[in-house]
């Protein structure tokens, strides 16, 4: 199959650290291209693939410290992969919804993986103006305040399953990794581990926007005894950092759509302890996996229960369920229903001479 995979410009693919939508294309690009299909990367130049780039800016835009117009690059993206349409058998979009008013109009199949939250007032007007535009959601509860879309299928996020090694033992930590943001919540985090006795160890990127919710919230919390924030890791340092810990906090504050490092922290054995907001329930088996809980308290017992968690267990949850594999083998099944019904349409406007 010619399959063309349009990511964001933010960042490379796979982001050099923080990125998580450029990180799951490059995993199902490079699981396509395993399973031998022709792909075709519009990326940013630097970005490392199997497939063929089609390199849209030279770097990530996160990179260029004198962006003005972001929109400008994405725009040459969608008319790059407009221009060369007829070249895919199917087009598959991970850039929100810019490319909508051409590729609804043109007759190769397209469909549109939603990576972000779709509770902004915004989205609702755009859906119901392109309310034939197929789209992908990655977890059942991302799609609520999207409900009327034209949804063909709920698949969920995997990662390699050789990317990550699997911790027998963990050490006597609790992690947190994400972005130092209020809804992440690294400060309940803290709160929790401070509560449980156990030391924490904190990987998170600072952007722009939540300096100041860093500098008032998190910092001050930084010096207290037995806290430690590492700043951004790579994937390189995630199998150490998440495999060591007792159990990833994920202690959020916001309708996660996903949330990819719980399924990161779960192929290294680690079982998960979250908040039951957005995806949370959807992807954290309770007594399985890790622990769905209510605020602080529940998290604090959750940490004293952890010794029922079998390590094991959370790995086989994680082949089953959050694999590259799986993943991609789930988006074929979606291409090759897309292709399915445009053969049938294009054959039922024949039969009547259209």
């Amino acid at each position: 199959m010619r399959i063309a995979q349009v990511a964001p410009l933010w960042e490379s693919v796979p982001p050099r650290l923080y990125g998580g939508t450029e990180r799951i294309v490059s995993y199902l690009t490079e699981a396509l291209v395993r399973q031998g299909h022709e792909v075709t990367l519009f990326a940013s130049g630097d970005s490392r693939t199997a497939a063929r780039l089609e390199s849209i800016v030279p770097r990530a835009l996160r990179l260029e410290p004198g962006l003005h117009d972001a929109t400008a690059a994405h725009t040459l993206a969608v008319e790059e992969v407009v221009r060369r349409r007829d070249a895919f058998d199917v087009i598959h979009c991970h850039i929100d919804h810019l490319h909508l008013p051409l590729l609804t109009r043109l007759d190769t199949p397209f469909v549109n993986t939603l990576h972000g939250r779709l509770d902004l007032p915004e989205l609702g007007p755009l859906y119901r103006r392109f309310h034939q535009a197929p789209v992908v959601s990655i977890s059942d509860h991302q799609r609520q305040p999207l409900s009327f879309a034209n949804w063909v299928a709920t698949v969920y996020n995997g990662i390699p399953e050789d990317l990550y090694d699997f911790h027998h033992r963990p050490g006597d930590y609790l992690a947190f990794l994400g972005r130092m943001s209020p809804e992440k919540g690294p400060d309940q985090a803290i709160q929790i581990a401070r509560r449980a006795g156990l030391p924490i160890k904190l990987a998170a990127k600072v952007d722009p926007v939540d300096q100041d919710y860093f500098d008032t919230r998190v910092r001050p919390l930084l010096d207290q005894p037995g806290v430690e924030f590492v700043g951004e890791i790579s994937d390189a340092e995630k199998s150490e950092f998440l495999g060591n810990a007792r159990a990833l906090l994920f202690p959020i504050a916001w309708p996660e759509p996903f949330g990819l490092v719980m399924i990161e922290a779960m192929a290294c054995g680690t079982p998960v302890i979250a908040y039951p907001l957005g995806s949370v329930p959807e992807i954290v088996e309770d007594g399985v996996n890790g622990f769905v809980v209510e605020g602080v308290d529940q998290a604090v017992t959750a940490v004293g229960r952890l010794d029922e968690i079998d390590r094991r267990g959370c790995r086989a949850v994680f082949e089953a369920r959050f694999s590259a594999r799986r993943m991609a083998e789930d988006y074929l099944a979606v291409y090759r229903r897309l292709l399915g019904r445009g053969e049938e349409e294009k054959a039922a406007l024949d039969a009547v001479g259209v």
